[in-house]
């Protein structure tokens, strides 16, 4: 009887703690959904609408592009609802984004909606990184075994809309080694190259559940910064054609083939902008600097950013710094303790000198 009565008790007490678990496996709120309205739009994009070599360096100007620097391309924006009429603005401390899509932030935990549309010429997707997704919402296409009707993301038609839905798991956000946030990228994977060439690309940071503000910054952060080190080969852009054929670039004798063509049209870029183009960049002495780095997918996208006047943390290190292969993104902490304009540019020499280059100025 002792024997019967044990076995009871054990199953009584496996009993009452799995109605605890279904309870509070009920009482735990549903992830919160993000909704963002992004519409990939045609533009003239400028990459030096203040002037060149604003930054003064020796020599930078003769080796940039030659002739003009306005290009028609395809970017990401951000709209205030579904009917994608009106632009949302884009706050002040965010203007350095240049010609990169909307910011999406998220905290681990949370869902992802992002209502697309497609208001270009061209076929285009967004696929995003390092975050969860099923094939529905990946926005690539390849031979995987899956029915294209069960992925129709992959490819926007033009004047269409699709909805993507992703997911913020714990592998997601930030790491042991990480700080609270990390950067991801999302781009147009119709045709990747020609895609982000064309100017498709914007940035996702994810932040560690319970450790933002209201507005989506993480708490142990005074100002971030976002910079995409990208060379935009505009022989590689959809609209390459039509742009050269207005601007009238052609060189006699020089065939499209040879690699002194593609030189002519390499734009190398901060957010889409070359020789100090950037929307002014500031900070205050003392404050806790977050800068988020991104590589574009050209093989010419092997850079070394260099901050002049300040150090970094960059993967636990300190250093004035850092690398960056394509495709790449880090997140590097800065608490400027040093006064004055600054030099900001990457250290590959060609980069440098074809006007991959800013200023930043820390204030007291």
């Amino acid at each position: 009887m002792k024997k019967f009565g044990l076995i009871f008790l054990i199953l009584a007490l496996a009993f009452f703690f799995s109605c605890l678990t279904r309870r509070a496996q009920a009482a735990e709120p549903p992830p919160r959904m993000l909704v963002y309205y992004i519409a990939a739009d045609e533009v003239v994009w400028d990459y030096a609408p203040h002037g060149r070599n604003l930054v003064g360096l020796p020599g930078a100007e003769k080796e940039g592009p030659s002739g003009g620097t306005k290009y028609r391309k395809a970017i990401y924006q951000e709209y205030t609802d579904a009917t994608f009429k009106t632009l949302k603005p884009r706050p002040p401390q965010w203007e350095h984004l240049g010609i990169l899509g909307p910011l999406i932030r998220a905290e681990v935990g949370d869902v992802i909606q992002v209502v697309f549309k497609n208001n270009t010429r061209i076929f285009c997707s967004m696929h995003p990184h390092g975050l969860e997704y099923t094939k529905e919402s990946e926005g690539a296409v390849y031979n995987d075994g899956v029915l294209p009707e069960q992925k129709k993301g992959y490819a926007v038609a033009p004047g269409e809309t699709y909805t993507y839905i992703w997911s913020v798991p714990e592998r997601a956000g930030p790491g042991p080694m990480d700080p609270s946030s990390v950067i991801w990228m999302y781009h147009s994977h119709w045709v990747e190259p020609r895609d982000m060439n064309s100017g498709l690309f914007g940035p996702i940071i994810v932040s560690k559940h319970g450790t933002t503000r209201p507005d989506g910054t993480p708490l142990d952060v005074d100002r971030e910064f976002v910079i995409a080190f990208a060379v935009f080969d505009e022989t590689e852009s959809w609209y390459f054609e039509a742009n050269t054929s207005n601007q009238r670039r052609w060189t006699p004798g020089l065939r499209s083939t040879d690699p002194a063509f593609r030189v002519k049209y390499l734009f190398y870029s901060l957010n889409g902008l070359i020789e100090g183009n950037l929307p002014k960049i500031t900070m205050k002495k003392g404050e806790r600097v977050r800068w988020y780095l991104l590589s574009n997918s050209n093989e010419d996208d092997v850079h070394t950013p260099h901050w002049h006047g300040q150090t970094v943390l960059f993967n636990g290190m300190r250093t004035d710094t850092v690398s960056l292969s394509p495709m790449s993104m880090g997140v590097a902490d800065m608490v400027p303790d040093n006064v004055g304009t600054w030099l900001f540019h990457c250290h590959v020499n060609e980069h440098l000198e074809g006007g991959m280059v800013d200023l930043y100025t820390v204030t007291p």
